[in-house]
């Protein structure tokens, strides 16, 4: 009997259902980052954490809540997927520090700083002006510190990202990005990022979404896993994961709330997204979550051994959740 893998994605957006959780529990994705929070409010967010809450009520045999390590060794253990809830934009605390403890004791473990755009916290990877990290984004990142809630930098701005680095007492999280010397995009991190974030024990999640990859939705397989192996040569293969950024069945329409949200009343002033009108197809070798034995088959194949393989399916964000979710008393070298 061959071993079912141990896997975790540290981003997907999917329109979620039966079957999408069904495919994950096959597939031996161990845990998945979901995001809960784009644009929304503090009262428009704490119902997406409501919507989750019937989710693990209506599938408890596929998902179960995600708040520690200890929750996704027991899921992968139970052939179940354990869901962490996260933030893309600081937008949900409205200005409020108080409020990022008030939702780490309601489930949620990850929060970028910026999505795109300037925060209260961070700049944002679209704007001209990169300023780095706010006075409250500073004391934002001291509050995650001690709460044990993950810091994450995918998509924010380079000075921003290496301020965060720097300034957090804890390890920090590149979730969904890839480097910017395989493939220009402004949501992928340079050189400098990617081995700063090596050298503070940080993570880096590759994605899958074709914008972040070399020639779009025809990327390679090939090419695809020559990025990963040629990233472990600048940061090692104790640092780097999945990010999938899988978007599975949405709606074209969310395109554009993902990009414009509520700041702006004009299309063309959105990102990447506005070269076309809704979501890239997804390459055909990563359609699903079944998409990764294609992944770790590709690794293998270009050379990576079964251990190395393994640490990057899942084993090394599982070390780092296991450093980076306990109280701040336990921060781990």
């Amino acid at each position: 009997m061959i071993e079912k893998p141990f896997i975790i994605d540290a981003l997907q957006y999917c329109k979620w259902s039966k079957e999408i959780f069904h495919d994950m529990n096959r597939s031996g994705v161990a845990a998945v980052h979901v995001t809960i929070c784009y644009h929304e409010n503090f009262p428009q967010t704490i119902k997406n954490i409501s919507v989750w809450n019937r989710y693990f009520e209506n599938f408890s045999e596929h998902i179960v809540p995600g708040r520690t390590s200890a929750d996704i060794r027991e899921a992968h253990k139970e052939g179940r997927t354990a869901i962490i809830l996260g933030f893309q934009n600081c937008s949900a605390i409205e200005g409020d520090i108080g409020l990022i403890e008030i939702f780490h004791q309601l489930g949620v473990r990850f929060m970028q700083l910026s999505y795109n755009n300037q925060s209260l916290l961070a700049t944002g990877c679209y704007e001209d002006n990169d300023s780095g990290i706010t006075r409250m984004g500073r004391e934002a990142i001291r509050e995650m510190n001690r709460l044990g809630m993950i810091i994450d930098m995918s998509h924010s701005s380079k000075r921003s990202t290496l301020d965060a680095i720097d300034f957090s007492d804890r390890p920090i999280a590149i979730s969904h990005a890839n480097p910017s010397f395989w493939h220009p995009s402004p949501r992928n991190k340079t050189n400098e990022v990617i081995k700063a974030l090596a050298e503070n024990r940080g993570m880096f999640g590759f994605s899958l979404y074709p914008h972040h990859l070399n020639n779009g939705s025809n990327c390679s397989i090939e090419d695809f896993c020559t990025m990963v192996a040629r990233t472990a040569e600048l940061m090692g293969t104790d640092r780097i994961g999945f990010g999938s950024d899988l978007c599975q069945n949405q709606p074209d329409t969310v395109v554009g709330w993902m990009r414009n949200g509520t700041w702006t009343l004009d299309i063309a002033s959105g990102s990447e997204s506005q070269t076309f009108i809704g979501f890239p197809t997804q390459p055909q070798w990563f359609q699903s979550n079944l998409g990764f034995s294609n992944i770790l088959l590709g690794l293998r194949n270009i050379g990576f051994s079964d251990l190395e393989v393994a640490k990057i399916a899942g084993g090394n964000w599982l070390n780092f959740f296991d450093a980076s979710l306990g109280s701040y008393a336990n921060i781990q070298n």
